[in-house]
């Protein structure tokens, strides 16, 4: 009896340990906390589309999927496969459990096999991804579905002809991804990472997941805010309309029903407020949205949704200088560079509660303002964003960088070519990425500020790209290019000055322009035990202790604070946290050390607001 029940205790040992060891981190970089207890199970498993909720038929696809890297020129799916990957993290990081690099010259393969209910296939089943850089091709069954272009923005298809009878259906997804070796928008991510320049990121990076919806469904909506006429404009894009189909809005301040008005499905509706409270950054309020779709008096497709009142606008104060106002009233924008890295998801933060507590620590430092620097983050993010009170300015990810000339000082005139001339496959490109980053962005409040171009990256027909973006949305303020080669267009003129605080001169461009400072400080401080590298690494400017840093970031705060009453609107400092070598960041790069506490930085911000 006693060697069955030791039997039986090695058996059971040797399962856990075969269980335990399907899934590990790759290499042996730092993790944060959230990445050392990572449930590997369940990654992501939060519903990941905020601005549009249907969940009560969703299934989430994060997990361990097949996968393999093999030569680009080959279109087949692969027979062999290389081992797990965990989804929804980038094949090279830590937390893909892979940890390996993907060239030009090579294909990213993906499979899986998901479970669809029967009950579904009554009406249509669609495939969803947050985000997968950068070339997609979708195959469900073997049936090739179809394919997407871009690194940032979320995507979905109708696999519905192409399921089979039963549950289990085969998902193979094929990836390529060529970074810095091709012209599409990357943001920081280079073949060879070194000093601001990061790791590449290749395939999944955001949540996968499978959806049921009725073969009429609203697909997205936009919601722009207007609160000098105190409406919400609405418009719905619904996929199988038919003449008669109605779209009803409905408003609601908690269980409360604040408003509601119906239109044709293909139109849009103003829906007239009452009373509403604003949201800032003090008071971050939201309202609720419920979307149906009615035909013929019954719902045909519901879903939530939520917006906020607010209004961003350019003024001229009483000494002629054009400031920002938010809600009619001046509010000065400061907030760190946001570069959203992670030591060991990369792009993907290791949860979401990791996610929201880089913009928690932001708040509690007393910033109002984030500026989210050359990356799109996963809606989610931008929820909390949104839910906390952070004004957010979002960048374009750059790519194609080279070939122009980068001139610092506005007004400044040279022999350099300022716009790139990029060939009509890379505009193509950037031009599709940006529209359609703008639209699935567009619904979020928190986002007061795009930013098209920075420090000449890329930059190219500056004044058609900005007039353009002002046109498309003209609820929000447009920074033409931060740091970048100015070319007089857009409403925000933005230097970039390390380490210490500056501004444009308000003498000649503060009749025309709101003035910024879009990068300063840079201060680093490597803390032994939180670094990317164990040397090598670097700072604008570097320091020995927190003290020195400290006693440095209040002079700062203090010269920065006197360019205020002289016409400057905004600044960013760099940055929210170490990024790899960099180690110039207010929090380590495991999040795990604040460098000046939370308190301090509060008390020294609050005379910018004053």
């Amino acid at each position: 009896m006693n060697k069955l029940r030791v039997l039986a205790c090695l058996v059971a040992v040797g399962f856990a340990s075969a269980e335990a060891q399907e899934w590990k981190p790759a290499g042996d970089k730092i993790m944060t906390t959230w990445g050392e207890n990572l449930n590997y199970k369940q990654p992501h498993p939060e519903y990941p589309r905020p601005q549009l909720e249907r969940t009560d038929n969703w299934k989430n696809l994060n997990g361990l999927w097949k996968y393999a890297i093999v030569e680009q020129g080959v279109s087949a799916a692969p027979t062999q496969w290389d081992g797990d990957i965990l989804v929804p993290f980038a094949v090279e990081s830590a937390l893909s459990g892979v940890g390996r690099s993907v060239n030009k010259d090579q294909a990213l393969w993906y499979k899986n096999e998901i479970s669809v209910p029967t009950r579904w296939q009554k009406g249509k089943t669609l495939l969803h991804f947050g985000a997968v850089d950068w070339r997609c091709d979708v195959y469900v069954n073997g049936q090739h579905i179809g394919q997407h272009e871009g690194g940032f923005d979320p995507f979905s298809f109708d696999i519905s002809k192409a399921l089979k009878k039963g549950e289990k259906q085969e998902v193979v997804i094929r990836v390529w991804d060529p970074t810095s070796d091709g012209p599409q928008p990357r943001g920081k991510q280079i073949n060879n990472p070194h000093g601001i320049w990061y790791t590449p990121v290749s395939g999944i990076w955001q949540t996968v997941w499978v959806e049921s919806v009725p073969t009429t469904y609203i697909v997205d909506t936009k919601q722009t805010p207007n609160v000098d006429k105190s409406i919400l404009t609405v418009s719905a894009h619904i996929e199988s309309a038919q003449s008669g189909d109605q779209l009803l809005v409905e408003a609601f301040d908690g269980s409360k029903k604040i408003a509601e008005a119906t239109a044709a499905a293909s139109g849009s509706i103003d829906l007239p407020l009452s009373n509403i409270e604003l949201w800032s950054p003090d008071k971050p309020k939201l309202y609720d949205l419920q979307l149906k779709v009615v035909r013929g008096g019954k719902v045909i497709d519901q879903a939530k949704s939520y917006f906020a009142m607010r209004k961003i606008s350019m003024k001229a104060d009483e000494k002629g200088i054009q400031r920002m106002y938010l809600n009619d009233k001046f509010v000065f924008h400061y907030g760190p560079l946001d570069q959203g890295w992670w030591p060991d998801g990369l792009h993907t933060a290791p949860s979401d509660e990791a996610l929201k507590f880089d913009i928690v620590k932001t708040k509690e430092m007393g910033f109002n303002m984030i500026r989210k620097h050359i990356k799109v983050e996963p809606a989610r993010w931008y929820r909390h964003c949104d839910s906390l009170g952070i004004l957010v300015w979002q960048d374009m990810p750059s790519g194609d960088l080279g070939g122009n000339t980068w001139d610092m000082q506005p007004g400044k005139v040279s022999n350099g070519q300022h716009d790139k001339d990029r060939t009509p496959e890379s505009e193509a490109i950037h031009r599709k990425e940006w529209k359609t980053i703008m639209d699935k962005l567009h619904n979020f409040p928190s986002i007061v500020i795009w930013v098209p171009f920075n420090e000449a990256w890329g930059q190219f027909k500056t004044e058609e790209i900005t007039n353009w973006t002002m046109e498309y949305d003209p609820s929000r303020l447009v920074n033409s290019a931060s740091g970048g080669n100015f070319a007089y267009v857009g409403h925000i003129l933005d230097i970039h000055n390390y380490p210490d605080a500056a501004m444009p001169d308000p003498r000649l461009f503060g009749d025309k322009f709101i003035l910024a400072l879009g990068e300063f400080g840079g201060f680093g401080l490597p803390i032994d035990g939180h670094t990317w590298q164990d040397k090598d690494n670097w700072g604008y400017v570097s320091f020995k202790n927190k003290e020195e840093l400290t006693e440095r970031y209040q002079k700062a705060i203090t010269d920065l604070s006197k360019l205020i009453p002289r016409g400057l609107s905004a600044a960013v400092y760099t940055q929210t946290t170490d990024v790899e070598v960099e180690t110039n960041g207010l929090m380590t790069y495991d999040r795990k050390v604040i460098k000046i506490p939370e308190a301090t930085l509060e008390k020294m911000h609050s005379i910018l607001y004053k």
